[in-house]
């Protein structure tokens, strides 16, 4: 990740954190909520006030017990989660908090190799940042990941009747995927990505066309997010790389849906 060209951004001081940790949004402000979870109080007041600017209410915490507390009271719909937090990692505290709630996660890590990638995304985090990392180029990522439904049928006019592929049968409606009768546990961003693909299976996806349909046109960072979350929807299915009953490589090209045979 570059670092930001506008250097490190400084805190309004009307805009800093009080003592409990949180930025109270004006009165006016759309009802969406963000947890930052950071031990480094700097960078999570430079955050939170960023979000608190583009209409956010937004709570602080500093370690992981007090970030489940929050998250079990605040309900938020996205959470700002450090990797490297004290006590309960940010890995943990993503495992825990995708067991209650559906909102959006994403990753902040000091370290960029492919394996800490991995293993935030496989816990249930939809997106990842690099230390150091631009705050506004944060918020655009946030606001291209709000714009995808969160996980409430009800929020859905006209869902997409179920689709079956083999054994595999996938409902929108109830954002459910089964497999020879199992309920599979999908990820939000994992169960996107195979509707998108389950929904034109005569259509090649690459990376660009999946990320504009599941992530939006807004959304910024390395195509390669994509591949991490098709190796999680396959290991869920019982596939692999050599044995790609459902989502199958176009070598060259990209991905699409299989028959499941």
């Amino acid at each position: 990740m570059k670092r930001s060209a506008e250097g490190p951004p400084r805190v309004p001081s009307e805009q800093a954190a009080d003592h409990n940790g949180r930025v109270t949004a004006p009165t006016n402000a759309p009802s969406l909520r963000a947890l930052v979870v950071d031990d480094e109080r700097d960078l999570a007041n430079v955050v939170a006030s960023y979000l608190k600017r583009d209409g956010f209410d937004v709570e602080i915490a500093v370690d992981g017990e007090s970030a489940l507390a929050l998250a079990r009271t605040v309900d938020p719909d996205v959470v700002v989660l450090d990797v490297g937090l004290p006590g309960i990692d940010g890995l943990e505290v993503c495992r825990t908090l995708r067991t209650f709630s559906d909102c959006y996660v994403i990753m902040l890590t000091a370290r960029a190799e492919e394996l800490d990638t991995v293993v935030g995304l496989s816990v249930g985090a939809d997106d990842y940042m690099t230390k150091p990392f631009s705050p506004r180029e944060l918020v655009a990522r946030i606001r291209a990941m709000l714009r995808r439904p969160r996980a409430t049928p009800s929020r859905q006019q006209q869902p997409d009747p179920p689709v079956t592929i083999g054994g595999l049968r996938i409902d929108g409606a109830a954002r459910e995927v089964r497999l020879d009768g199992e309920l599979v546990p999908l990820t939000r961003t994992e169960f996107d990505v195979l509707t998108t693909l389950a929904a034109r299976p005569s259509q090649v996806f690459s990376r660009t066309a999946l990320i504009e349909a599941v992530w939006g046109g807004n959304w910024v960072g390395d195509e390669h997010l994509v591949d991490v979350h098709i190796l999680h929807v396959r290991q869920k299915l019982g596939d692999s790389a050599e044995r790609q009953r459902y989502v199958r490589t176009v070598r060259g090209v990209g991905y699409r849906i299989g028959t499941g045979e």
